[in-house]
């Protein structure tokens, strides 16, 4: 140990201790906003604490779930449109604890990068804040991790760890039989899946970021980047409703191999591909690359972010409590005798 004044600093190393100190300083007003019942305290303390009474519940059961936004990241950092990436971050978590018939409480993000940029991290998390407060769920804590020499200049990686509850005894699926309903909930775009494909597409397309996009107003950069839709409240309103008997988020695998996975042995979603119109932007990305439809419909979410699986004689009502929660609905077939997906028709 050296008493000169010359020493090495940890900031020297790339790493500024005062810079992360003055984002959580940032950031804890975006923070407390997303309070609810149960929170115990604020950021800052070596853990974050909850308490599940004071939440509601008497007999909990926790559920987990964690995630990333994938490569859609690289055209955040590309264009600097960063503001919408974190609420992507919430929504792959928070809509696939929901699915379990889970409600989301409370939500811890890690952020790390090269260089600690504080306007772009105040941004960042600024969104995962909108993102908890728009599903009810609150952000209690997340570590920030400058690492110089593992990330490019200006890069940065996100993950999003969620934790939920139900009372015992109300999780989903549960009771999915043949003559049920598949209900349809319309996505916001290509949410956070897929997107090592859609930059091959638009590598192939010759287009940049900031053309103007072929399939919606503002950017092509823009347009990719509009965030996943939150399911949680209108989920959570028609799980209570009652008659739901399972939700599948429609993630990495697209509408062929993700409602499967709440099906019972010996059942099969059969599903009118004419129930819902194609939106534009997967009209664009498949005509690009010159997709074939089973393609198309197990990469993408298709227009479609959310299934939900419920009694024959509940669909209308339920139709109408999720159209009323600000949802578009389709009704895009039934559970019947089978396995998987079984298609009818063709995209529109």
């Amino acid at each position: 140990m050296t008493n000169g004044h010359n020493g090495l600093t940890y900031a020297d190393a790339g790493v500024d201790i005062d810079a992360g100190n003055a984002l959580v300083d940032r950031i804890k007003p975006a923070a407390k906003a997303t309070s609810r019942p149960g929170v115990m305290g604020g950021l800052g303390g070596f853990g974050a604490l909850f308490d599940l009474k004071a939440a509601g519940y008497t007999d909990p059961v926790l559920v987990a779930a964690t995630d990333g936004v994938g490569t859609k990241l690289r055209i955040a950092i590309d264009t600097g449109h960063v503001d919408t990436i974190g609420i992507d971050l919430v929504a792959m978590c928070v809509n696939d604890l929901v699915c379990q018939g889970a409600e989301p409480l409370f939500f811890l993000d890690y952020f790390a990068t090269g260089k600690l940029e504080l306007d772009q991290a105040t941004r960042i998390i600024t969104g995962i804040a909108k993102g908890c407060a728009d599903s009810g769920c609150a952000l209690i804590g997340g570590e920030t991790a400058e690492m110089p020499g593992m990330y490019h200049k200006g890069d940065f990686d996100l993950a999003g760890f969620a934790v939920g509850a139900m009372e015992r005894g109300t999780e989903l699926p549960q009771g999915v039989q043949a003559g049920d309903v598949i209900l349809g909930l319309a996505s916001s775009g290509v949410h956070s899946n897929g997107y090592s494909f859609v930059r091959k597409v638009v590598e192939l397309s010759g287009l940049g970021w900031d053309a103007p996009s072929p399939f919606s107003e503002g950017s092509l950069g823009q347009a990719l980047l509009t965030p996943t839709r939150l399911y949680v409240r209108q989920a959570l309103a028609a799980i209570r409703a009652g008659g739901v008997h399972g939700l599948a988020h429609i993630t990495g695998g697209g509408i062929t191999e993700n409602p499967p996975r709440v099906l019972p042995e010996g059942l099969a979603c059969e599903i009118d591909l004419g129930s819902w119109q194609l939106p534009p932007v997967f009209r664009w990305l498949a005509s690009t690359a010159n997709m074939s439809e089973p393609e198309l419909l197990k990469t993408f979410n298709c227009g479609i972010g959310m299934i939900v699986v419920v009694a024959e004689d509940r669909a209308d009502d339920l139709t109408a409590l999720l159209q009323t929660e600000g949802e578009t609905v389709s009704r895009l077939g039934r559970i019947v005798e089978g396995q998987g997906v079984i298609y009818q028709g063709r995209l529109l």
